[in-house]
């Protein structure tokens, strides 16, 4: 009776982190393909994989898991480069990968000698 109990126990563990997983998967999909398409880049492969997986303490003093994923973008259709997207639990914590078109900032701040003061 014991023995069963511990092995429900295990599966439902087991199925909660899986699903968990999935979750945060299907975020760092989310965020790498809306960073890609404010970069004006192609999102390569249309997916992401999972690099590591380590206990991190949250901003907010608990222990949760940190996802590390990876994702490919290219520039011009002929290169391939790397990009990175850092999950603590759902939550973003960081994004190395394309950057947003030069236009984008234009709108946030001048450039320095045109004009504007």
């Amino acid at each position: 009776m014991l023995t069963e109990l511990l092995l429900l126990l295990a599966a439902i563990a087991g199925a909660a982190f899986w699903f968990a997983g999935r979750r945060a998967a299907e975020m760092a999909t989310i965020v790498g393909r809306q960073a890609c398409s404010r970069a004006g880049v192609q999102w390569l492969d249309q997916s992401v994989h999972l690099l590591s997986m380590r206990l991190r303490r949250g901003p907010d003093g608990w222990l949760g898991l940190e996802r590390h994923y990876g994702f490919e973008y290219s520039t011009a259709g002929e290169d391939r480069h790397s990009g990175r997207i850092v999950l603590q639990g759902n939550r973003l914590q960081a994004i190395a990968g394309p950057m947003p078109r030069a236009e984008a900032f234009d709108t946030v701040a001048p450039r320095i000698g045109d004009g504007r003061d």
